[in-house]
């Protein structure tokens, strides 16, 4: 190993060119460091990729996951033949540990706020078209259940739902859109892409999910965007 820093590993892994190492939105906590080769992160934005970052030999990523206990970010690929440290567990922990209880609290604040950061980054600057608020009828069916709920605005390629409680991310379903004037509801494949929970949601912020629409015929979507920018009844 030629590095410029030294960590306790307590296993080492290669990758061969293009394999993916870990994916967004899938749990895990483990702490990386690039021994030899590189590592690209990207995320997947309106369903294309969007590359974020190519990482070097020495860096590390996957932190997020150790500090915050957040799901993974981004996606994590091997650019050419990849040898990566697991950075021991143990040893993290008893490093984590000897921290101020409040030093932690700060690193595990900061943390969620760049989590949160991240998520309002992908809601707007993921989205081709401007949200419109719209009050739309929708329904879904989660395991068993039929559930029925509101939009609070949508565009032609998503939407948002207010709930108290939003499906996990990744998330996908078939939604009933429901459209006034129009008889028969749009059904159209869609993902929960972020979501907000009470724990999550700042003074004066919604709680629910951002849902894209995975895929919308040219007509679905004409139809959806003649709504939109129709005017409210009775006004």
């Amino acid at each position: 190993m030629a590095g410029e820093y030294v960590y306790n590993l307590a296993s080492e892994e290669t990758y061969e060119d293009g394999q993916t190492i870990i994916k967004e939105g899938s749990p895990g906590d483990w702490v990386y460091v690039i021994l030899s080769g590189s590592v690209e992160i990207s995320k997947i934005i309106r369903g294309k990729k969007c590359v974020i970052e190519v990482l070097q030999t020495d860096e590390v990523f996957g932190e997020l996951g150790f500090i915050g206990g957040n799901k993974r970010t981004a996606t994590a690929c091997a650019v050419g033949a990849t040898t990566l440290g697991i950075i021991d567990r143990e040893f993290l922990e008893k490093e984590y540990n000897q921290l101020s209880g409040q030093f932690r609290s700060i690193l595990e604040t900061v943390t969620r706020r760049f989590q949160r950061i991240l998520e309002r980054l992908y809601e707007q600057g993921g989205r081709s078209e401007p949200r419109v608020p719209k009050v739309l009828s929708i329904t879904y069916k989660e395991r068993e259940a039929f559930i029925s709920a509101y939009t609070a605005n949508a565009s032609s390629g998503g939407l948002f739902i207010k709930m108290e409680k939003p499906l996990k991310v990744g998330f996908q379903f078939i939604l009933k859109l429901q459209l006034p004037g129009v008889p028969n509801p749009l059904q159209l494949k869609s993902e929960v892409r972020w979501a907000r929970s009470q724990e999550k949601a700042q003074p004066g912020e919604s709680t629910g999910m951002g849902i894209q629409f995975l895929e919308i015929s040219e007509n679905d979507t004409r139809v959806l965007k003649e709504c939109l920018v129709a005017p409210e009844p009775n006004k």
